[in-house]
C-alpha cells in the first residue's frame, strides 16, 4: 500500500484535515490534494497538517484554463499554483488545460496552451515542480481539455525540461495508441491515476468514474504497461461519482483501500 494515494476528490465533501485523517487511519502514506479545499484550509495549514500525520503530497490540482485569447489572469494564477505546489511539498501540479474559447478555434486554443506552458515552465523549474499536462478524454474537449492524447501532451511536454504528463485511465484508456505513447513518455509520466468507466455513462459524463473494477478499463494492463516504463511514484485513485460523494468518508476510503490492493497493485 506505500505507493496508493487517495486523491482529495474521491471525497469531495472533506476538508483536507479530515482527508488526511482518514488516509493516517487507513495507512495510506499520500494523498492527492485540491486547490480549493486547500485554500478553505488555507495554505500554511494544510502543508502542516500533512507533514505532522506523516503523508506526503502526491500532486496539487489544478492549474491549467490557458485556452482563453488573454491569458494574462490564468498565467498569474498558475504561477500562485505552482508557489502552492512548492509550499505543500509536492513536485506535481496537475494541469487542466482548458476547452475550447469563445471563438470556438481549437487549433488556435492548442497553441495557446502551448505557448502558456512555455512561458511557465522556466517558473516551474525554478519551484522545482512539474507542470504535468493532463490529456483528457474528447468527450471533454469542448470545457475542460483540447489536449485529447497522450501524444499530444507529449508533443508539449517534450519542449520542456520541467514538464510532464498524467497518465489517468479514464481519459487514456480508449486510445488505440497507449501502450506506445506511454512507453513513449516514460520518466515524464508525473502522475499514473486510476479509477472506472461507468457503462452506462450518467447524464453528467463527469461523474461517471467508478472503483478500480467495478467498470470497462483493463486496469491490470494498462498498469502493466505504466509499470514497464519504470514508473514509481505514487498511484492516485480519483474518482467522480455523486454516490461516491454521498458516502461516508470512511467507507469509501476501506472501499479505495480495498480495490487498489485488489485490482491495482498486483500489476506494479
Amino acid at each position: 500500500m506505500a505507493r496508493l494515494s487517495l486523491n482529495q476528490a474521491t471525497i469531495k465533501r472533506a476538508t483536507v484535515a479530515e482527508a488526511v485523517d482518514g488516509c493516517a487511519r487507513h495507512g495510506i502514506e499520500s494523498i492527492g490534494l485540491w486547490r480549493e479545499p486547500v485554500a478553505y484550509q488555507g495554505l500554511e495549514r494544510s502543508a502542516k497538517i500533512v507533514r505532522d500525520a506523516g503523508l506526503r503530497v502526491s500532486s496539487l490540482c489544478r492549474g491549467g484554463f490557458l485556452t482563453a485569447v488573454d491569458n494574462r489572469e490564468a498565467l498569474d494564477d498558475n504561477r500562485r499554483a505552482i508557489d502552492e505546489a512548492a509550499a505543500l511539498g509536492t513536485d506535481t501540479l496537475v494541469m487542466v488545460v482548458g476547452g475550447v474559447a469563445a471563438d470556438k478555434d481549437l487549433v488556435g486554443a492548442r497553441q495557446r496552451v502551448a505557448d502558456a506552458i512555455a512561458e511557465l515552465a522556466p517558473y516551474a523549474r525554478q519551484a522545482g515542480v512539474i507542470l504535468a499536462l493532463e490529456p483528457m478524454h474528447p468527450v471533454f474537449c469542448a470545457d475542460r481539455g483540447v489536449l485529447s492524447t497522450l501524444a499530444q501532451a507529449l508533443d508539449i511536454a517534450e519542449r520542456h525540461e520541467s514538464v510532464g504528463v498524467v497518465v489517468d485511465a479514464l481519459h487514456v484508456w480508449w486510445d488505440p495508441a497507449v501502450d506506445e505513447q506511454i512507453a513513449r513518455a516514460g520518466e515524464r509520466i508525473a502522475s499514473y491515476q486510476v479509477c472506472d468507466w461507468l457503462t452506462p455513462v450518467p447524464e453528467d459524463v463527469l461523474l461517471g468514474r467508478g472503483y478500480p473494477g467495478d467498470g470497462d478499463i483493463d486496469l491490470d494492463r494498462l498498469t502493466r504497461v505504466v509499470a514497464a516504463t519504470g514508473y514509481a511514484r505514487d498511484v492516485e485513485v480519483e474518482i467522480f461519482n455523486a454516490a461516491v460523494w454521498a458516502a461516508d468518508f470512511d467507507e469509501v476510503i476501506g472501499q479505495v483501500s480495498r480495490r487498489y490492493h485488489d485490482v491495482v497493485e498486483p500489476a506494479l
